[in-house]
């Protein structure tokens, strides 16, 4: 069952989710920082997108923007206490992970909202040719500009530099609170689109649903031979990373494991 092209597909669309936001984690783990916010703006931006459309009936492609836009501002304002002030990413981040939550369970009153507009839910359901999901479309799209942006870009270089010597970077110029800001940017964006891909799939906004989102994003860097000390890892790792999250999900599910044990072995 497991070699099937309908399972590798399967696969890959289950991962698709965890690897944007992991693509995200990963410059920030190299940075030497850490993002607990990201599962929290899944769910917010999900929430908020999805009721923008139902409730304020938004057009779609507004309500999209306005999502997304959410996260970005929830990123750029962790980027900034974090590079201006020097509070540790882990603190500014998990009251951000508060905010966010309580933002989606304020809003949506604890329930879940259901959408039935086609054209938002193609977004996570949809298929390229008939056979790829768009889901895996967006992700390859995004390993691809990641991976550029990380390797080939002055901006990838500046990352990489203040990861592995915070000080001899900045006395080589890097601009390095700017680098800071676009990073958590750039990861609350990610963050906010895999909320709404997510959104898409299930029909509907939930306010619970980015629970433990974080912490398979970091597992799947740190997996992928990403340094929690920084300054090190490569986006290819953290795509093996996700691999292997969900290559075992999906052979524990084939073999008709509980979820609940699966929580365990993983």
């Amino acid at each position: 069952k497991f070699l099937t092209p309908s399972n590798i597909i399967s696969v890959l669309r289950q991962i698709s989710i965890n690897t944007y936001i992991a693509l995200g984690m990963t410059l920030i783990i190299i940075l030497g920082h850490i993002d607990l916010a990201v599962g929290a703006i899944v769910a917010m931006s999900g929430t908020l997108t999805v009721g923008f459309v139902v409730n304020q009936g938004l057009p779609i492609g507004v309500a999209i923007a306005a999502g997304i836009i959410i996260g970005v501002v929830a990123g750029l304002i962790d980027g900034m206490v974090v590079s201006k002030f020097r509070v540790p990413a882990f603190i500014i981040t998990m009251a951000m992970m508060n905010v966010c939550n309580g933002i989606a369970y304020v809003y949506s009153g604890g329930q879940s909202t259901r959408i039935t507009d086609k054209f938002f839910i193609a977004i996570g359901t949809g298929y390229l040719f008939n056979i790829i999901p768009l889901p895996v479309v967006y992700m390859v799209i995004l390993i691809i500009v990641f991976s550029f942006l990380l390797s080939k870009t002055k901006f990838g270089t500046y990352v990489y530099a203040i990861g592995g010597n915070r000080e001899a970077a900045r006395l080589s110029g890097v601009p390095i609170k700017k680098v800071e800001i676009i990073v958590f940017t750039l990861s609350g964006a990610l963050a906010a689109f895999a909320g709404l891909v997510l959104a898409s799939r299930m029909y509907s906004g939930q306010p619970s649903v980015g629970s433990g989102y974080e912490m398979d994003a970091i597992a799947a860097c740190v997996l992928g031979g990403t340094s929690m000390a920084g300054g090190r890892g490569r986006i290819s790792g953290t795509v093996f990373g996700a691999m292997v999250i969900g290559i075992i999900s999906n052979g524990l599910n084939l073999i008709g494991v509980s979820s609940y044990w699966q929580l365990i072995v993983k």
